[in-house]
C-alpha cells in the first residue's frame, strides 16, 4: 500500500497576547473551510537564557512553562472553535520570524497576528508579522480589522491587481477564498493619468484619462479570464478606479472580509520584499491581509 495523502496544514504562530488569539481563530476557521489540519506553534528561546533543567528535575524553568501552557492553551482554545479540525501544537527553540517562516515552507497558509508582545506591541505591525509577511515563499495572513472582518460577515474577498498578476498565484488564492467562503470577489484595478494629464493639460487629460482607464479594464480582463472559467460559481466584481492603489485599497478594505494582494520575490535576493500597496495593507487595512508571493528570476549577471 502506498502512503497516506499528506494534507499540507494551516500554520498559526501564537505568544499568548489578545492579537494572536484572533489570528488563532482566524486560523481555525480558514482550516475548517479548507478541511485541512491546523498548526499551533509557539516560538521561544527560554533555554538560551535559563539553561534546561537536567533529567529528573522537579523543577523547570519560568520560561519553558510559560511556553508550554500558551501553546496547550491555544491548542484547547482551537478543538474548541473547530471540533472537526486535527490540531497539532509545539513549542519551537528559535525566535518568531526564523521559525514561522521554516514552518511556512511545508505550509498551505501561514498565519499570524497583525500586532505582538514586547516593547513593539503598540506598532501597528509588529516586527514579527512584517518580516514574515514580507520573506515567506508561500502565502501569508496577517490577521487584523474589526469583528466583521475576522468572523466573515462582510460576504466579500477584495483583490487588487497590480501589472504581473495575469493568472498569478494571488489571483488563483483570491478566487479559491471566494469559492471556499460563498463571497463575492471584488477584483480592483487601479490606474493613474500621466504627469502631464494629471496637471490637467487642455489637450490631453480626457482622452489620455480614457485611454488609460481603457488599458487597466483590458488588464482586469486578461488577468482574470482563467481562474474566472475554473470558478464559474464565484461572483465576480470587476472595477477600475482611478488614484493611489495603496489607498483605494485600504479604504475598501473596510467593508471586506480579506483583502488580497501579490508580492514578487526575486531569486537570492536577501531583504525584505514587500511592494508600497502590500506594505501599506499590513499596516492600516481594516480587515485580514493576504500576501501571496510570486517568483520573479534575478536579473542576468553582466559579461566582465
Amino acid at each position: 500500500m502506498g502512503s497516506p495523502l499528506v494534507t499540507a496544514p494551516v500554520v498559526v504562530g501564537v505568544d499568548g497576547s489578545r492579537v494572536s488569539l484572533a489570528a488563532l481563530d482566524w486560523a481555525a476557521d480558514e482550516a475548517a473551510r479548507h478541511g485541512r489540519p491546523l498548526r499551533v506553534v509557539h516560538a521561544s528561546l527560554w533555554e538560551r537564557y535559563e539553561g534546561v533543567e537536567p533529567a529528573g528535575s522537579a523543577h523547570r524553568p519560568s520560561g519553558q512553562v510559560l511556553a508550554e501552557t500558551v501553546v496547550a492553551s491555544a491548542a484547547d482554545r482551537a478543538r474548541l472553535r473547530s471540533p472537526a479540525v486535527t490540531v497539532t501544537a509545539d513549542v519551537l527553540a528559535e525566535d518568531p520570524a526564523s521559525a514561522l517562516l521554516r514552518e511556512g515552507r511545508e505550509a498551505a497558509l501561514l498565519v499570524v497576528g497583525a500586532q505582538g508582545r514586547g516593547a513593539f506591541a503598540d506598532l501597528l505591525l509588529g516586527s514579527v508579522g512584517l518580516v514574515v509577511a514580507a520573506r515567506s515563499t508561500g502565502p501569508v495572513v496577517v490577521v487584523r480589522g474589526d469583528p466583521y472582518a475576522l468572523e466573515g460577515r462582510h460576504g466579500r474577498v477584495l483583490l487588487g491587481i497590480g501589472e504581473h498578476d495575469v493568472d498569478s498565484p494571488a489571483v488563483r488564492f483570491a478566487f479559491r477564498e471566494a469559492a471556499v467562503r460563498g463571497a463575492e470577489l471584488d477584483v480592483v484595478r487601479v490606474w493613474r493619468r500621466r504627469g502631464h494629464e494629471a496637471a490637467g493639460h487642455p489637450l490631453l487629460t480626457g482622452e489620455g484619462g480614457a485611454q488609460a482607464e481603457h488599458e487597466a479594464s483590458d488588464l482586469l480582463d486578461k488577468t482574470l479570464d482563467a481562474a474566472a472559467g475554473e470558478h464559474p460559481d464565484v461572483r465576480l466584481r470587476r472595477t477600475t478606479a482611478e488614484g493611489h492603489a495603496h489607498r483605494v485599497l485600504t479604504e475598501r478594505s473596510a467593508a471586506v472580509d480579506l483583502l488580497v494582494v501579490g508580492a514578487r520575490r526575486r531569486d537570492g535576493l536577501v531583504g525584505l520584499e514587500l511592494g508600497r500597496v502590500a506594505h501599506r495593507a499590513l499596516h492600516h487595512a481594516a480587515c485580514p491581509v493576504a500576501v501571496v508571493p510570486q517568483r520573479r528570476p534575478s536579473p542576468p549577471e553582466e559579461e566582465p
